[in-house]
């Protein structure tokens, strides 16, 4: 076998093996008001066509409103059950620690599928690093 037989191999395994690559992504919300309903929308449309992709939602300044008990899109409708509704397709949701600490706010203000990171900006800046792909809706 001739060395650009194997050169020629070895790229082909290569796309091959990123081909098959999980996605993934993470999503920047930071206004509840503007970007919490187009970006669970676009979040499902994103599984819906790629089921395997691994998602990630990063919330820090008035993006984490839509995580907070009893909070409602502009239709009344609550955020909760399409945030469960995500989880359950293995979404995870990061609420920034310096966003609860400036506006005092609680981790018992949110609902349990909310998790916590200590800085939603150095969060999506590691997500970059190991491979995510950033989305702002």
């Amino acid at each position: 076998m001739s060395i650009r037989q194997v050169s020629t191999a070895l790229v082909l395994t290569l796309a091959a093996t990123c081909a098959l690559a999980q996605d993934k992504v993470a999503y920047h919300i930071n206004d509840s008001a503007t970007q919490a309903l187009a970006g669970l929308r676009n979040v499902k449309n994103h599984l819906d066509t790629d089921p395997k992709a691994q998602i990630t939602v990063v919330t820090h300044a008035g993006g984490v409103d839509f995580l907070m008990y009893d909070a409602q899109d502009r239709n009344g409708n609550p955020y909760e059950v399409a945030v469960q509704q995500l989880v359950g397709r293995g979404v995870k949701f990061e609420v920034c620690e310096i966003t609860l600490k400036n506006r005092k706010l609680e981790p018992k203000q949110f609902i349990p599928e909310a998790s916590f990171t200590p800085s939603g900006v150095v969060r999506l800046s590691k997500l970059q690093g190991q491979g995510y792909s950033y989305i702002k809706p």
